[in-house]
């Protein structure tokens, strides 16, 4: 379950980088050159160390955000990108100071505080997630507000508060009828609670929005058409797992059902 979550968090989470370059920093009109205005070589700094950081060019993505810090110190995407370095190269406590200090100089920094929540979830610091996430979410205006609803269930689960979080992943469905994550969470909740017929509904819809079932989606599959007593596509379910992910765990566990 632990490595399963890992994996559905790690999208959680992990930021997506925006990548958006504008010109060079100086423009040039009617024969004239002059400089670009300092927040918009600011944000070209920015967007070239995101740039960076998408590559894996941590020093290059380093050196564009000092740039953006001598410009200006004050700036919360200039620490935030910081952090993203620092968590990637696995310095912690400097990743960790950074998120801090980009969420000091805008506590409405959602994204931010999303990216920082995925931070703590990597180090097992669940409760520390939980508190970011219930942030974010009461932003209405953040793009990334269903998927942080999504996080927030993940974290849930982690704190053993089954009901918190299937509400965080029902409100997820609700923004996004086509969320994998919070589909296959729901359906396994729906499950593991004995109500098929609902497990049934999400899972059914899971299936059509993910383009290769998972280890896990496939044994949830297994286990449902079980408690159907759905045979053929109990066997049909399991020669997938089979042909698929031969050497995995959720495989593993099938196999000593089976012996029983």
């Amino acid at each position: 379950m632990q490595a399963r979550l890992k994996k559905t968090l790690s999208p959680l989470c992990l930021v997506l980088v925006c990548v958006w370059l504008g010109g060079c920093i100086t423009t040039t009109e009617g024969g004239f050159t002059e400089e670009a205005s300092p927040s918009k070589a600011l944000d070209k700094r920015v967007a070239l160390a995101r740039q960076y950081i998408g590559e894996g060019n941590w020093e290059a993505a380093k050196r564009n955000l000092q740039l953006a810090e001598d410009i200006d110190a004050t700036n919360p995407q200039v620490y935030e990108a910081f952090a993203l370095v620092y968590q990637s190269t696995g310095e912690y406590e400097l990743a960790e100071d950074n998120f801090k200090k980009a969420i000091s100089l805008d506590k409405n920094f959602s994204r931010c505080r999303n990216n920082y929540a995925a931070f703590l979830y990597s180090q097992q610091r669940y409760q520390e997630a939980e508190e970011q996430l219930d942030y974010v979410v009461k932003d209405t205006l953040y793009s990334g507000r269903p998927n942080a609803f999504v996080n927030l269930g993940l974290c849930r689960l982690k704190l053993f508060d089954t009901q918190g979080a299937e509400e965080a992943f029902v409100r997820a469905i609700a923004m996004d009828r086509t969320n994998p994550v919070a589909l296959y969470e729901l359906a396994r909740i729906r499950y593991e609670a004995q109500d098929y017929a609902t497990a049934n509904k999400y899972y059914g819809t899971y299936r059509t929005v993910v383009r290769k079932q998972s280890a896990a989606g496939l044994l949830l599959g297994i286990q449902l058409a079980k408690a159907d007593g759905d045979r053929d596509s109990e066997a049909s379910y399991a020669l997938a797992l089979r042909n698929l992910y031969p050497k995995s765990a959720e495989y593993q566990a099938y196999k000593r059902t089976v012996k029983k």
